[in-house]
């Protein structure tokens, strides 16, 4: 009777290990479906190396987002990233950290970019590439249970895994073109994470009429998410008064659409977005809030 006893705790802990890690999953994979709408248009880095440095001066970005707001034990991810100018050459620092119930993912990246000049219009062909370190963890002080049980350590014994990622991007005053290959090392091997990574992006933007009053940049991205349907971001910046108040829309082919709207002064800039849930978890939670903050120390 004893031995039953205790085979059915140790068959609770390890149920509820794997019920974790299945919830850690979806909001993990919410994370992908539902990235940080920041990285749209006002930190455009995040998504890709080659946008490191491409504006003068040192460029500071935080932005925090919770998702599946009022669902317990949710992700909510923290970003911040610096990336400077020096002439042609751009480099960049991109921080990463995601927590889903128990689980944690960290990503820190150095970047080196090249902004090669073509000619009038601000036109440049720019090069980036990020290698750094990425992390997955278990945080098995938060877990209820027989925390000894090995099959917890098993999880926290991958490590720690070197990764990178590449960009191109052709840039001018009006229109940009650029691709990217993030998480490198999944193109290659496996790294153990319990999230399914985008493998590459894409995306072209122009900007209508004068900046000075009102401008609108429409704009189409492309996203191949690894194990799951590719998926299709289409939507537009408005701004006002030389960009100083901004209204953003964007609807995701994964049937979820992200609202932002905010104001940017001459050396910062404050957003703050809603992402509606995608048509499957709809009545489940309240969706997704991010709030994003840029500075740049080069203006005053």
């Amino acid at each position: 009777m004893r031995s039953l006893t205790y085979s059915n705790y140790k068959f609770s802990v390890v149920a509820a290990f794997v019920l974790g890690l299945v919830t850690s999953s979806v909001t993990s994979v919410r994370a992908q479906l539902n990235p940080l709408a920041s990285q749209y248009f006002q930190n455009q880095y995040l998504f890709n190396p080659a946008m490191a440095g491409l504006n003068k001066g040192l460029n500071i970005n935080l932005a925090y987002s919770k998702q599946a707001f009022g669902v317990d034990g949710a992700a909510n991810v923290q970003s911040a990233s610096a990336d400077y100018q020096m002439d042609k050459v751009g480099l960049g620092v991109n921080l990463y950290n995601q927590y889903s119930g128990v689980f944690r993912t960290t990503r820190a990246m150095v970047t080196y970019a090249y902004h090669l000049p073509l000619g009038g219009d601000n036109q440049k062909l720019n090069f980036g590439l990020s290698a750094g370190i990425s992390n997955n963890h278990l945080n098995i002080g938060d877990v209820y249970g027989d925390q000894s049980d090995q099959t917890l350590a098993n999880y926290n014994n991958k490590g720690t895994s070197v990764d990178g990622d590449f960009g191109v991007a052709y840039t001018s005053n009006k229109l940009t073109v650029q691709g990217a290959l993030p998480n490198l090392r999944s193109l290659f091997k496996d790294n153990g994470s319990t999230v399914d990574r985008e493998v590459f992006f894409t995306a072209v933007s122009y900007q209508f009429f004068d900046p000075a009053n009102v401008s609108l940049e429409p704009k189409v991205a492309y996203r191949q998410v690894k194990g799951y349907t590719n998926i299709l971001d289409a939507g537009a910046n408005v701004a006002f008064s030389n960009n100083q108040f901004c209204l953003q829309g964007i609807y995701h082919s994964s049937k979820s659409a992200t609202f932002g709207a905010g104001f940017n002064m001459a050396a910062y800039s404050v957003l703050a977005f809603y992402t509606a849930n995608t048509s499957a978890l709809n009545g489940y939670n309240n969706g997704d809030f991010e709030i994003s903050l840029k500075i740049n120390l080069s203006k005053k």
